[in-house]
């Protein structure tokens, strides 16, 4: 009999959370994102998910509408950075660091190279509502 760690357990939650911030950003009109896991990397998060937003109020609301999703599950961050300006808003849930640029400020930092050796997760293109529709008809 396996028998799983806490350790163990709490990275498949942090998998599931940057998956559900992944299609909750994407449900927003989230571009070109990216998801990395950086566990093997850093010691700060396991999970960057990386977004852009064709504009500083567009940027804005992907971030309240992944703070608001994950705000329902009981999930609250232990930092917000960036609000003020809408250019870079940095969402820290621990486990899962949720980074949300407007473009030319994502093109100047490029996290994706800074970050070139974390393992890439592809992310389905479904809404959370598609998800939960999925879920309940295989109950």
């Amino acid at each position: 009999m396996v028998t799983k760690t806490k350790k163990q357990h709490s990275k498949m939650l942090a998998r599931e959370k940057a998956e559900f911030c992944a299609l909750v950003a994407l449900d927003h009109k989230a571009e070109d994102l990216i998801l990395l896991k950086v566990t093997e990397l850093s010691t700060i998060t396991d999970y960057f998910v990386i977004c852009t937003g064709r504009s500083s109020r567009h940027v804005l609301a992907i971030a309240d509408h992944i703070e608001m999703s994950l705000g329902k599950r009981g999930i609250k961050p232990l930092g917000i950075e960036g609000r003020q300006q809408g250019h870079w808003v940095l969402l820290d849930y621990d486990d899962v660091v949720v980074h949300v640029f407007y473009e030319p400020v994502r093109r100047f930092y490029d996290l994706e190279s800074l970050w070139s050796d974390a393992e890439k997760i592809l992310v389905r293109k479904e809404t959370p509502a598609d998800k939960q529709t999925e879920n309940e008809a295989s109950l």
